[in-house]
């Protein structure tokens, strides 16, 4: 896939994490076709290493990858480590490893499943910027842009994974406020429901338990009033716009790209009980 750029990250080098697929590859793609060097981060490496062949053998920068399980202290420094000693230091971060697990209302999981998802989604993230933000300093400023979600926003399901991606916000702020004066921004981006293959798995798995009616899928799209999921790429630009210059008075913030589901409900209801047909028509 080509993607457009106007290389707003040409001679920089972004580290992101969660890139192996989904929402994290389309953001590698889209930094390095801005001409960014990336440093892209899995847990496994069998994972990212045709994810970084696929990146250095396309139009943008080059690209390294590295496995590394953010939960694990050693496993970021020496990621860090990697990145530096390949590209000599780094001017943005994406921190976009993550995931829901096994999480469900709060009387239905245990201490194990809450811990995890904690670990997992806010601690790692934390583990990558607090690593990071010496070399930022170092450096005279940097952009970190970490991945949020709706759920931290507004009270959807998932506990612990919401608590988490609440938390985000929360720190984001934190380093936007006590190392600005560095030079540093940090923002969150909160996606709404996006089409990945994971997310497709959990719509199959749902469906499995319905007996009749819509399936899963029509279900949760009929929350969005733009009436479709967001797309990966669509994030990745959203990203790529606040880890670039253009972005260089923006920090502290949390963008949402939800195809307005947090805006408010849905009209069709209220249309279908108080006007048949409410399009607007030109006197």
């Amino acid at each position: 896939m080509r993607i457009m750029s106007d290389h707003e990250l040409a001679g920089k080098t972004a580290v992101i994490t969660g890139a192996s697929k989904g929402i994290g590859r389309a953001i590698a793609e889209h930094f390095a076709a801005a001409g960014a060097n990336v440093v892209i981060c899995s847990r496994k490496q069998g994972d990212i290493d045709g994810v970084a062949a696929a990146i250095t053998e396309g139009d943008g920068g080059d690209a390294l990858g590295v496995a590394c399980d953010v939960t694990d202290s050693a496993a970021v420094e020496a990621m860090v480590d990697a990145a530096l000693d390949e590209f000599g230091t780094v001017d943005v971060l994406v921190n976009n490893a993550g995931g829901m697990i096994r999480d469900d209302n709060l009387h239905r999981i245990d201490e194990d499943v809450f811990d995890r998802n904690i670990e997992v989604n806010l601690k790692g993230q934390y583990l990558v910027a607090s690593e990071l933000l010496p070399v930022m300093v170092e450096n005279g400023g940097g952009s970190m842009v970490h991945m949020g979600s709706v759920n931290g926003i507004f009270g959807i399901g998932l506990t612990a994974y919401s608590a988490a991606k609440s938390g985000i916000l929360s720190l984001s702020r934190n380093i936007a406020t006590q190392y600005g004066r560095y030079g540093i921004r940090s923002n969150v981006i909160s996606p709404g429901t996006i089409e990945t293959k994971n997310r497709e798995d959990e719509m199959v798995e749902t469906e499995e338990k319905q007996e009749e009616g819509k399936t899963a899928r029509e279900e949760w799209i009929d929350q969005y009033p733009l009436g479709r999921f967001g797309r990966p790429r669509e994030i990745a630009e959203a990203t790529l716009f606040l880890a670039s210059d253009r972005a260089g008075f923006v920090s502290g913030t949390n963008l949402v790209v939800d195809g307005g589901l947090t805006a408010g409900l849905d009209s069709t209801f209220q249309t279908a009980i108080y006007d048949a047909d409410d399009r607007p028509v030109r006197n």
